[in-house]
């Protein structure tokens, strides 16, 4: 009985891991998108013009959160899946409105992945 043939190649576990890397990191993007854009157009007016701080607190707690997760996330991509410029632009995506839904989809081109 060939034993290696049960072991995984190291390119197979690499392609695994990065395809859930990618996974994960697209629907944090999203999430934290969407609750930047919550945040933005219904917790605060709900904050100025009804007076009613409560969601502000809430949906900013959320949205601190998920931007942290993203940020990790970016951090644990660079370098085994994405390269630096990944680091850079990921990071700038996630400060300006709508930047993680852009960032994914220039994540989903292959624009910054490794070179094998």
């Amino acid at each position: 009985m060939n034993y290696l043939r049960l072991i995984p190649t190291k390119v197979n576990i690499v392609y695994l891991c990065g395809d859930i890397m990618s996974k994960l990191f697209s629907f944090v993007g999203y999430m934290e998108g969407f609750s930047f854009l919550i945040l933005m157009f219904y917790a605060m007016p709900m904050k100025y013009f009804a007076g009613e701080p409560e969601m502000v607190s809430l949906f900013g707690s959320i949205h601190g959160g998920l931007f942290v997760v993203y940020i990790g996330l970016l951090f644990m991509g660079v370098g085994k899946h994405w390269s630096f410029k990944a680091l850079i632009h990921g990071f700038i995506a996630a400060v300006v409105p709508a930047g993680p839904f852009l960032f994914d989809g220039l994540l989903i081109s292959g624009e910054y992945d490794l070179n094998d």
